[in-house]
């Protein structure tokens, strides 16, 4: 039997060309899944070896076989987190669809169902989940399944650290995440992750959402998730929901960016800044620019986009224009805190369009030596 996914997405008729597939099977899951591997050239991936479930991986394909938890079929299905998620597609005979507990009739008005409370108490993480699905589908969510979510809150943590992580990042990125992310709010589901303020006007960081037009499709799918998942949780539960160090430096960045610009009223205070500031904002946000500008005013949005979407923009774009093996060759130069120091100031340099072709580049790296040496006096104290 198909069940799951893959079944409610093809009434959706929003099936992917290689969707996920989950299989249930009577019985021995693991050893049959082992079996097609070994035939069809694929790998077995065992998922949870005492409830008898694996996965299939074959040519783009992930297919996963569970035992059939239940005497038949439908007590299966009734074990499942979501009335939506509980429909099968039968292959004994002529195909057909099961559905014991009204999933098809949610997929016609929108909504999400929980099945009943004590599946999600068995995987809480199927609280989240739930959440994941309205903003995935685009759908809502029946009011007493929002109360079981709120009343079950504190369950979530039993959950592994990692599937959390998973469904929040599939969350920030689906097209209803906007509306989401408040109900997620509203029902405390991440308090336990909240204790510290995440440092980000919620109001104002909710507006993001709704003005990102001028950016372009593949911009607001590396700004929005950025800039939802900053909003949504501090750095220390970034942590504690294991995200990956560059997820977590990528959040802190913005949220220190975003909390040294805004002020109350009025554009951000980027005059404020000095040349270095300027220059380390772009190093640090360089590829997630647009997270930081999407709260803008639509003409300093323009005027921004406009650079960041020229690679060889000097400031949007920094590069330091010789290299330290280069200035190593050129000056004579030995590796340490000095080289790092001229690269730095080379930058800067490059940055405002001081210079731009190596001889400039030389030329004010032996001014800036020049310079070092004279308010440096023979024993290496400063005047």
């Amino acid at each position: 039997m198909l069940v799951g996914g893959a079944v409610r997405d093809a009434v959706l008729n929003r099936l992917s060309e290689t969707p996920d597939l989950d299989l249930v099977v009577p019985g021995n899951a693991l050893e049959s899944t082992r079996q097609l591997a070994k035939r069809l050239g694929g790998a077995c991936v065992v998922l949870d070896e005492q409830r008898d479930m694996a996965r299939l991986v074959l040519k783009g394909w992930t297919i996963d076989l569970a035992r059939q938890d239940g005497q038949t079929l439908e007590d299966d299905l009734n074990r499942r987190d979501y009335r939506l998620n509980a429909i099968a597609l039968s292959f004994d005979g002529s195909p057909q669809l099961i559905d014991p507990t009204g999933g098809l009739e949610d997929l016609r008005e929108g909504r999400v169902v929980a099945v009943r409370e004590t599946n999600l108490q068995d995987d809480p993480l199927r609280l989240l989940r739930g959440l994941r699905l309205i903003a995935e589908l685009e759908m809502s969510m029946d009011s007493q399944t929002l109360s079981l979510l709120h009343r079950n809150r504190s369950l979530l943590p039993r959950a592994a650290p990692e599937r959390i992580q998973a469904e929040l990042l599939r969350l920030v990125a689906a097209p209803a995440a906007a509306q989401t992310i408040p109900l997620i709010s509203e029902l405390d589901l991440l308090e336990p992750w909240s204790t510290q303020s995440t440092g980000v006007d919620a109001e104002q960081n909710l507006g993001t959402c709704e003005r990102s037009e001028l950016l372009t499709d593949s911009e607001r799918r590396l700004a929005l998730p950025l800039a939802r998942l900053t909003r949504l949780l501090p750095d220390a539960g970034l942590r504690e929901l294991r995200f990956s160090r560059r997820q977590l430096q990528r959040c802190e960045r913005l949220r220190y960016w975003i909390g040294r610009l805004t002020a109350e009223k009025g554009p951000p205070a980027l005059e404020d800044l000095t040349e270095e500031q300027r220059l380390q904002l772009h190093r640090d946000l360089e590829i997630d620019l647009p997270a930081l500008i999407l709260t803008w005013p639509a003409g300093l949005q323009q005027q921004w986009l406009e650079r960041w979407r020229d690679p060889q923009d000097p400031l949007f774009h920094p590069r330091p224009p010789l290299d330290g093996t280069t200035l190593q060759e050129a000056l004579s130069l030995s590796p340490g805190p000095a080289l790092g120091a001229l690269i730095q100031h080379l930058s800067l340099e490059r940055a405002y369009g001081r210079v731009s072709t190596r001889e400039q580049a030389l030329k004010a790296a032996r001014s800036w030596l020049s310079h070092q040496a004279v308010q440096t006096d023979p024993d290496g104290s400063c005047d």
